[in-house]
């Protein structure tokens, strides 16, 4: 599939996946029930999510520019710090009031971004300050919005006890737009020093992911040339992007035959977990 086609089936799935999570969000019988997040409510989630939108909407609409240093977190940190940090502060963006509007909200950032965006090539260049360490593109912040819909959504689910199912080819387009230049950007770098190993991460159905991990640096390439590797992750796709976001245990994925490590090392398939950091 050439990287037109998938970006375009990546908007129209996250299309179709919006318009489910605004149902779902006015079908929650209790906003204040605990979600799939710890220390969140299912309505925490659904304000995080309009927060999401409304500061994504604003990196492609300049008619929807925003005061970034509401979200961005002061000092330094590292990228999983920094990512916790914002996230907690993105509950503070809406009053009490405008909480219940969150549906609302994202239906209508969600159909802006779209329009906004429609036509354009996915490598166009998108500035992100809140992912500093590699660059961003339109394809990477489609993907990013995807997989945040996708896996709060399950987060506001399970809360409110109502249905949310994530598709394998929902998943591949996540995993293919946005999950190389994501675990480039979360890398830790401090536990990755001195470690060198070259993970092959196959995911059933497409994409495959080449992860390098060379003392403190990692490089993430999509359906690389043939090489050499110590590890072999196989994955269903869905069940990669949910242990990678600590939805699933790696366990439980294992345990049910939809996640294996292989090839020389295959041991080392839990190192991977542990050198990408997941807020």
């Amino acid at each position: 599939m050439d990287t037109v086609t998938e970006h375009e089936q990546t908007r129209a799935a996250l299309a179709a996946a919006v318009s489910r999570l605004v149902a779902l969000l006015r079908d929650v019988p209790d906003p204040d029930a605990a979600s799939g997040v710890p220390e969140w409510t299912v309505g925490d989630v659904g304000t995080h999510l309009a927060a999401v939108y409304l500061a994504y909407t604003s990196l492609v609409s300049p008619d929807d520019a925003m005061d970034r240093g509401d979200v961005l977190p002061p000092g330094e940190g590292t990228f999983a710090e920094r990512i916790t940090a914002m996230n907690e502060r993105s509950l503070t963006l809406f009053q009490d009031e405008q909480r219940a509007q969150a549906p609302d909200f994202i239906a209508e950032r969600s159909e802006t971004f779209l329009r906004v965006t429609e036509g354009l090539a996915p490598d166009t260049p998108v500035a992100s300050p809140w992912y500093e360490e590699v660059p961003f593109t339109l394809a990477t912040l489609t993907g990013l919005m995807f997989s945040e819909t996708l896996v709060h959504g399950l987060d506001i689910a399970r809360g409110a006890r109502l249905p949310w199912l994530i598709g394998d080819d929902e998943a591949r387009l996540v995993l293919g737009q946005s999950m190389p230049t994501m675990m480039t950007a979360a890398l830790d770098t401090a536990k990755a020093k001195g470690v060198r190993i070259a993970f092959d991460v196959a995911i059933k159905g497409g994409p495959n992911l080449a992860v390098v991990v060379d003392d403190g640096t990692v490089q993430v390439t999509r359906d690389a040339p043939p090489r050499t590797y110590d590890c072999r992750i196989t994955a269903a796709p869905a069940t990669f992007l949910l242990v990678s976001f600590r939805r699933t245990p790696i366990w439980l994925a294992v345990a049910t035959g939809r996640m294996r490590a292989g090839g020389r090392k295959p041991w080392l398939a839990m190192r991977l977990g542990q050198l990408v950091a997941s807020p």
